[in-house]
């Protein structure tokens, strides 16, 4: 196959795709599936027209991937702003795709990207700010996966941990205000959870329970970010945090500690708190310590610092951050606000708006360009 071919047409067909009504993100996403199929067909089955083929081909994948979406967002209009408690309803086969693209054949890192594309509906580029890798390399993983599993039969279903790693990203995604698919994170880790008694559905499930009760406080009514330690805990959902709490409690028991389980201990804190002040950090950082233990994860390391900083003081919290890659994502914000705590409001005003120039979605932009503002006219008063 002549790659070089195939660079000098992608820009071509992006733009046909463009007239034909895909926007950008999607004629890329259409085009790199559209490529992978050229892959596996052009070396026994060479067309006469590759770019009429290119063309053909991933406007087809566009349309599968268009209405994929909107059967995906057909479920979430079912699925209420509160889920309801208890049991969720007879499951529908969604949670079944989402086993079936976590298939034995995949690594576990391809196959939760792979179903976060072909079943989530996230964008390459959100799967990639998911794992903290540039999009091109999610690009390449993803395309991987499609060529491992073509012409698999998908009648081996993949493992639980697999499928609770893609419900987690998928309602994180959700969390983050970006794209509307907590509820839907829910909903589904209901259905598992009544199917399995294991543990850490439990857990991922009270984890979503008590980051989704504090969702109608996450925001302002101008649509401005606020933070934890700001927000009206009046607007919690207080059922929501019970449930939580009481599924937390009931995993707990069982004495087998995993990371989804720890994260819920941590939010089941920050839920039984009745004010910021109250909060108890000393707990929170103990619990961030099993975190660290069970995950290594550099996420979890620079939230500890966050919660060191305020057990032990923002020195502290600096200490354990120095120790962290400055290249993480939101490492800078969270240097910025432990430097203002320490009383040095210049450097955080510096660093806020460094910050603000990486934010990963535009509400944590405005939130961060405005803590820089704040500071500055402190400064200059």
């Amino acid at each position: 196959m002549d790659e070089s071919l195939l660079r000098t047409l992608t820009p071509t067909v992006i733009g046909i795709l463009g007239r034909r009504g895909a926007d950008f993100a999607a004629a890329e996403d259409a085009l790199q599936d559209a490529l992978v199929e050229a892959v596996r067909v052009w070396p026994d089955d060479p067309p006469r027209d590759p770019k009429g083929w290119l063309v053909t081909v991933a406007w087809r994948k566009f349309l599968d991937a268009a209405r994929a979406d909107t059967s995906r967002r057909h479920r979430e209009v079912r699925v209420e702003v509160e889920p309801l408690p208890g049991p969720s309803e007879v499951a529908d086969d969604t949670l079944r795709l989402y086993f079936l693209c976590a298939h034995p054949s995949l690594t576990p890192a391809s196959a939760v990207a792979l179903t976060l594309r072909a079943v989530g509906g996230l964008t390459t580029r959100q799967i990639a700010q998911a794992y903290l890798v540039p999009e091109a390399t999610m690009a390449q993983r993803i395309s991987r996966a499609k060529r491992t599993v073509s012409g698999v039969r998908f009648n081996q279903p993949g493992d639980v941990a697999t499928v609770l790693r893609v419900l987690y990203l998928v309602f994180n995604e959700g969390y983050s205000g970006d794209v509307d698919l907590a509820g839907e994170a829910i909903r589904l880790t209901r259905q598992l959870a009544a199917k399995t008694n294991h543990e850490e559905v439990a857990g991922l499930l009270a984890l979503m329970l008590l980051h989704h009760a504090r969702h109608p406080a996450r925001t302002g009514p101008d649509g401005n970010l606020v933070p934890l330690a700001e927000q009206d805990r009046s607007l919690w959902n207080t059922r929501m945090i019970a449930e939580g709490v009481g599924v937390l409690q009931a995993a707990l028991a069982r004495d087998r500690l995993g990371e989804f389980q720890a994260q819920a201990a941590i939010a089941a804190l920050h839920a039984d708190a009745p004010t910021a002040e109250e909060t108890d950090w000393v707990q929170i950082v103990e619990w961030y310590d099993e975190l660290v233990r069970l995950t290594d994860s550099p996420v979890a390391r620079l939230n500890r610092a966050v919660a060191v900083g305020e057990a032990d003081g923002p020195r502290a919290g600096l200490s354990a951050l120095a120790e962290l890659d400055p290249a993480l994502p939101r490492h800078t914000a969270v240097a910025a606000y432990l430097h203002e705590r320490d009383g040095d409001p210049a450097t955080a005003a510096r660093l806020y708006a460094e910050a603000a120039r990486s934010a990963p979605s535009l509400p944590e932009h405005v939130h961060l360009t405005r803590q820089a503002a704040r500071l500055n006219a402190q400064l200059r008063g």
